[in-house]
């Protein structure tokens, strides 16, 4: 495994054990690297709006999470300044989605990722992009990590 798979993989441990909302959505990771994360999601039943299809705010919450773990893959931690999402088709129960997130730019202390949310068949449900702000120095003890422990 890479230097930059690995601390991305302990980066996402980290704040895997307290990400209470994404733990309740069921939303698993499948893959995280510097700047990339792909985690998938099934459509339960709450989470369905009045049209039998699944609300808007469950598939921003699940883009916002891949976007949390691709921008926080290097150790740095940040958090969102704003993002936006655009709904391309509905989502339906018991479909399984995937969020893949990549990082377009990241600056001293800036970032812009994208996130694509696909259903089933590989269709596209949305496209989510978000800005992000570093507002810390390390999500991980680096002595740790260079230690092993």
């Amino acid at each position: 495994m890479s230097e930059s798979k690995a601390l991305a993989q302990a980066c996402y441990q980290q704040l895997w054990q307290n990400d209470h909302a994404s733990q309740h959505l069921g939303i698993e990771m499948q893959q995280v690297d510097e700047g990339h994360a792909c985690i998938t999601m099934s459509v339960k039943q709450f989470m369905l709006n009045g049209h039998g299809t699944c609300h808007g705010g469950f598939l921003f919450a699940m883009a916002d999470s891949a976007f949390a773990f691709a921008c926080n893959s290097d150790n740095r931690p940040t958090v969102a300044s704003g993002c936006s999402i655009d709904f391309i088709r509905p989502a339906k129960a018991d479909d399984l989605l995937t969020a893949t997130a990549k990082r377009l730019s990241r600056g001293r202390r800036t970032g812009l990722y994208d996130v694509e949310i696909t259903n089933s068949d590989r269709q596209t449900i949305a496209q989510f992009r978000g800005r992000a702000h570093q507002v810390g120095s390390h999500i991980i003890d680096p002595t740790t990590l260079a230690s092993g422990a």
